[in-house]
C-alpha cells in the first residue's frame, strides 16, 4: 500500500469515527426530559447535517466545483 493511501485510510477512519460520534451526541439532545426544543430546531440541525453530507459527496465527485463552473463546448 502506498504512503498516500495509508495516510488517507488512517485520517479517513479517525475523522469519520469522530463525525459519527458527534452525530450520536447530537442525537442525545432528543431527550425531552433534559432539553427543550421544537420542530424548527430539529429541521435546522438536520438541514445543516444534510448540507454538509451533500458538500462532502460533491467534493469526492469526479469533477471539482471549479470545473463545474467553467463553460466548455
Amino acid at each position: 500500500m502506498s504512503e498516500k493511501r495509508m495516510k488517507f485510510v488512517k485520517l479517513a477512519e479517525g475523522r469519520t469515527q469522530a463525525a459519527l460520534e458527534a452525530i450520536r451526541k447530537i442525537g442525545n439532545l432528543s431527550n425531552r426530559r433534559a432539553y427543550e426544543f421544537d420542530e424548527s430546531d430539529v429541521k435546522k440541525i438536520v438541514r445543516a447535517l444534510r448540507d454538509a453530507a451533500s458538500d462532502l459527496e460533491r467534493k469526492f465527485g469526479s469533477t471539482s466545483a471549479a470545473e463545474k463552473d467553467v463553460f466548455k463546448l
